[in-house]
């Protein structure tokens, strides 16, 4: 049987592990410490969470392919397991294609919710809007 060695990354309190805007080629899971997810210029930055010991992050770029909609810093010192593109492209071929479409329609939500509203790109609507109703049987 062969074995799958998975890769680590440390990083030190404050070390940025990956910023806003950044191509997206590989998500993290906590194993050990804190990350906390900002958003915004550095000078006005929103906290929009804090990601502990087995938790994930990174995943979204993954999902839709679109450059990270948020930047990542290590709270205290953490040991993360990097997940590549690779990886989840390989466990994501042997799911459901009912999940892998929800996946997305989720992706897609979440990054209209998180959009300024007065934002220049206007999104395309996600799957789950253009689902048209069934109409009611008399």
């Amino acid at each position: 049987m062969a074995e799958t060695f998975l890769e680590r990354k440390t990083c030190q309190p404050g070390d940025t592990i990956f910023r806003e805007g950044d191509s997206a080629n590989q998500a993290f899971i906590v194993q050990e410490g804190e990350v906390v997810i900002v958003k915004g210029p550095q000078e006005n930055t929103q906290v929009l969470g804090t990601i502990g010991k087995g938790g994930i992050f990174g995943e979204m770029g993954l999902v839709d392919d679109r450059p990270r909609m948020a930047s990542a810093r290590a709270k205290t010192g953490v040991t993360l397991i990097v997940v590549s593109r690779q990886m989840f492209e390989e466990k994501l071929a042997k799911t459901d294609p009912f999940i892998r479409g929800l996946l997305n329609i989720f992706a897609a939500n979440i990054r209209d919710l998180s959009s300024p509203p007065d934002s220049a790109d206007t999104p395309e609507p996600s799957a789950a809007e253009e689902v048209e109703p069934e109409e009611e049987k008399e």
